[in-house]
C-alpha cells in the first residue's frame, strides 16, 4: 500500500519526499529472548491477532521509543475509534497486546446483512468521508462486523499489556 501511495503522490507532484513514520506488523512469528522457567530462552513467539508491545526501557526498542515504549496502532472499523497504545512492563504475554478488536462476523455474512449505499450514507451523516470502488463490498468492514474496540483496549489495559495514549476518531474510509 505504501508503494502505491508513493506512486500516486509522485504522479501528481513529480518530486516528493515521503518518509516512513512508523511501521507495525502483526500475525507473525519471531525469534525473541524471554525469561521463562527462571532462565532466559530464545523462543519463537507467534502472534496471531496480536502485535508486539515493548515497555519503556526495553533493550530492543529504538532510541526514539526507549523512554515511552513501543507504539501500537490499533485500528477500529470504518465507524469506530482507533487507538495508539504503548507497551507496559510485565512479560506474561511475551510483550504482546491486541492489534485490533477482532471480527464477530465474516466478510461474506456482513455483505449479506447490510446495504452498502445505506452504510455509506450513515457514515457520511456522521462526518466520515467514504471512498470505495464498490458499495457492494463496503459492508465487509462495517462497525457491526467487529467487537467493541473500546472494550478490547480496556481489557488490554486491565491485563497490564498496554496503556492508551490516544483515541482517534475516523474521518475518512478508503475501501478497495
Amino acid at each position: 500500500m505504501s508503494a502505491a501511495v508513493r506512486d500516486a503522490f509522485r504522479a501528481l507532484l513529480r518530486e516528493v519526499g515521503l518518509h516512513l513514520v512508523y511501521d507495525v506488523s502483526h500475525n507473525l512469528a519471531k525469534l525473541e529472548a524471554h525469561h521463562t522457567g527462571g532462565q532466559e530462552q530464545t523462543l519463537c513467539v507467534h502472534r496471531k491477532g496480536a502485535t508486539r508491545a515493548l515497555p519503556p526501557g526495553h533493550p530492543d526498542l529504538p532510541d526514539e521509543y526507549l523512554e515511552v515504549g513501543q507504539p501500537v496502532l490499533v485500528p477500529g472499523s470504518m465507524g469506530t475509534p482507533s487507538y495508539v497504545l504503548v507497551g507496559e512492563p510485565g512479560a506474561e504475554a511475551f510483550h504482546s497486546t491486541c492489534h485490533g478488536s477482532g471480527r464477530v462476523m465474516s466478510r461474506t455474512r456482513a455483505r449479506q446483512h447490510r446495504d452498502g449505499r445505506r452504510l455509506a450514507n450513515r457514515l457520511r451523516e456522521r462526518g466520515i468521508h467514504v471512498v470505495t470502488r464498490s458499495v457492494r463490498v463496503l459492508p465487509e468492514e462495517m462497525p457491526e462486523a467487529y467487537k467493541d474496540v473500546d472494550a478490547v483496549v480496556r481489557t488490554c489495559e486491565g491485563a497490564g499489556l498496554s496503556q492508551r495514549v490516544a483515541r482517534l476518531r475516523p474521518r475518512g474510509v478508503l475501501k478497495g
